[in-house]
């Protein structure tokens, strides 16, 4: 029987997409404080207050740099009406699929510090299969200050088609690394917790706190925990356990979705020689949800 999905983006369609790759826009930005302070309560820490010159934690920079679409250019989703810088894409379902990411750890991002970010839509892919259609743009980032590029990031984001009646869902994944882990974690995503993610990275996409959207229109069980933060917690989850490490690399990839209807659970095992961490998220059902490697200086 074929199972693969009947596309809904044709050929020239496609190629009016693709006409989006080698786009940038430049933006600047100052890594104020106060979204430093709202981050470490919302990940439970107990630093000391950031002054000018703290440097950020590995994926903060995610707190700057915010789209600051006008509300009445706000779509039925919560975000952004497509077009623009991205292309736009016609498929309802919008996620981080994961990225790559590379620090300059001799040119750190610290607090108080001006950077400019350009942006550049580098790839637009299209597959259909079991799982249905995905459309895939590959965005990359580099970030510099005063003394030249501090990060390179590449992002992944992945748009697929509505939830259909009885297809077949991705088939699960215990954690290659099940059972290996030398530290780890246990969290519990409620609203409150989503709503000051939301809040701190301006993200008012509705599937991270409208139930009722989320359940009746995108068809998912329950409220979406961001990838974002995800990942952002496997850091942490090193940070607390290896704080004198710096990361010089990060890759990741988001495998399964995660909601709110349960705890989750982050993990990590650091190699034999120390240069490179392993981490990984599961969900209650013991699934991977994220994977992700990060190469330490």
């Amino acid at each position: 029987m074929n199972t693969t999905t009947q596309a809904t983006i044709d050929e020239a369609q496609l190629a009016h997409l693709r006409s989006w790759i080698g786009k940038s826009e430049r933006t600047p930005d100052t890594i104020n404080a106060a979204p430093v302070r709202g981050m470490t309560a919302t990940l439970d820490r107990d630093d000391p207050a950031p002054s000018d010159g703290t440097p950020l934690p590995a994926l903060w920079h995610w707190l700057y740099f915010l789209p600051h679409a006008r509300q009445s250019e706000i779509g039925a989703d919560g975000h952004p009406t497509r077009g623009g810088f991205l292309p736009p894409v016609p498929l309802p379902r919008r996620m981080w699929a994961g990225g790559r990411l590379q620090w300059n750890v001799d040119n750190p991002i610290v607090v108080g510090q001006a950077l400019e970010r350009v942006s550049t839509i580098r790839s637009v892919s299209h597959k259909t299969g079991r799982s249905g259609e995905l459309l895939f743009v590959m965005v990359e980032h580099r970030f510099s200050n005063a003394n030249g590029l501090a990060l390179t990031e590449e992002h992944d984001i992945v748009y697929r088609a509505a939830a259909e009646p009885g297809a077949p869902e991705p088939t699960p994944v215990k954690p290659p690394l099940e059972g290996q882990d030398a530290f780890s974690r246990t969290i519990t995503p409620d609203d409150v917790l989503l709503f000051r993610y939301s809040a701190l990275t301006f993200n008012g996409h509705r599937i991270h706190y409208d139930r009722k959207y989320v359940t009746e229109v995108e068809g998912y069980p329950g409220l979406i925990v961001h990838g974002p933060l995800i990942a952002t917690l496997l850091l942490d989850l090193l940070r607390r356990h290896m704080p004198d490490a710096t990361v010089r690399k990060f890759s990741f990839k988001a495998v399964r979705p995660t909601f709110d209807l349960h705890p989750f659970s982050v993990h990590g095992k650091p190699s034999a020689d120390g240069k490179t961490v392993e981490l990984w998220g599961r969900d209650h059902d013991g699934w991977l949800t994220m994977q992700g490697t990060a190469e330490l200086a």
